[in-house]
């Protein structure tokens, strides 16, 4: 590869000095969130910190996770289908020892960063590399790894990563993440309700309307321990009746997170009569304005369309601090276009350990991968 290296680590104490400085265009990859994830990451997961090196040089950073699905309480209960019931045997017989390179917590291309121009042939080199590594260190362990994933890479690089050794590994496509472009011209919120044709002008009226009486207050550090045992139980909630999940929270996630992260991650709660009822959370991300978990009452939920109201709170939010982009990750789609999000499809790679397996991963995947059935909406005039 050119001179080109990598070294793999299990802790944030250990990593090179100058990690930060290499990934500071993405915050899921600089250690005050790597050291979330090390501190408070799901029971399930352990993850991995790739540095890649040109001669002593770091020049890039990577995230690697594993997850042992054997600890999961549940995959998501809101399916209950037949098909869905042979899905999780699968998982839970055939691939509950699972690698990610990059992160499964998050949608988006955030698993690895350059600080100079690096070709595909390169990238594609590394990320097999480093995922046969691991996969090694598990196997002295005594523990066989089922399932690697390469995870969420945008059209123009899963293009140019196939055109090497991703040529001979299934490429799949999931929902598509919902990103809104926001509108250079709009300065305030008020641009942005202008900007809206009547009835989904109407639609944030009537939504705002509903929300009378509740209270959002972006939340302190001692605010987010003070509630953090009920911001679990919403967020556990909303997680729980997914369709699919492959990790749950730790408990002290919220508040490790401010705890690290400070300004760069804001968390909003709702309030009901001075009871938390709801809350959202925000990552800041150079120019992109990354939603991260949520939770909330869902009696409160259908009464006050309080999900509604989150995403257009997160949108005036972005507006009112120049963000060029919202990423809103893959579920809700329909109701997230109502908004102005777009529909972009990203690609992920995945191959079975079991060559027989892998010989049939496509149809295996295309038979387990839920009808995806949504309008598109087009909100603005």
């Amino acid at each position: 590869m050119n001179g080109i290296t990598f070294k793999i680590y299990n802790s944030i104490a250990t990593l090179p000095s100058l990690w930060d400085k290499v990934a500071q265009s993405n915050v899921f990859l600089q250690t005050p969130y790597l050291s979330v994830l090390e501190r408070s990451a799901p029971v399930n997961m352990e993850c991995f910190y790739i540095g890649i090196f040109e001669k002593s040089e770091l020049i890039g950073v990577s995230l690697a996770q594993y997850l042992d699905l054997n600890k999961l309480e549940s995959f998501g209960e809101r399916d209950k289908c037949f098909k869905t019931v042979i899905r999780n045997f699968i998982f839970k017989n055939f691939a509950s020892h699972t690698l990610f390179l990059g992160n499964n917590m998050i949608t988006g291309q955030n698993g690895y960063v350059f600080s100079k121009e690096i070709d595909f042939e390169c990238i594609s080199e590394i990320l097999l590399q480093s995922a046969d590594e691991i996969t090694l260190y598990f196997k002295q362990k005594g523990v066989k790894i089922h399932l690697v994933s390469f995870k969420d890479f945008y059209e123009n690089c899963s293009v140019e990563l196939k055109k090497y050794r991703f040529k001979e590994i299934y490429e799949f496509n999931t929902q598509p993440n919902m990103i809104f472009y926001l509108d250079k011209k709009w300065n305030s919120a008020e641009d942005y309700i202008n900007a809206l044709s009547k009835k989904y002008r109407d639609q944030y009226k009537r939504a705002h309307k509903k929300n009378d009486g509740i209270v959002v207050k972006n939340l302190s550090f001692e605010e987010v321990l003070l509630h953090e045992n009920t911001i679990y139980d919403l967020y556990h909630y909303v997680a729980k009746n997914a369709p699919f999940n492959t990790f749950f929270l730790a408990k002290n996630h919220f508040s490790t997170l401010k705890e690290q992260c400070g300004n760069r991650f804001q968390i909003f709660g709702y309030f009901l009569n001075e009871k938390l009822v709801g809350f959202h959370t925000l990552l800041l991300n150079d120019e992109t304005l990354e939603t991260y978990f949520l939770g909330y009452d869902e009696t409160i939920q259908k009464e006050n369309m309080l999900y509604l109201n989150m995403l257009y709170n997160m949108t005036e939010y972005g507006i009112e601090n120049g963000f060029k982009r919202i990423i809103f990750g893959r579920t809700a789609l329909e109701i997230k276009s109502s908004i102005g999000a777009k529909p972009v499809n990203m690609s992920g790679f995945i191959f079975h350990n079991n060559k027989l397996i892998n010989r049939f991963i496509g149809e295996i995947f295309k038979n387990l991968e839920p009808e995806l059935n949504w309008q598109q909406r087009h909100p603005f005039k």
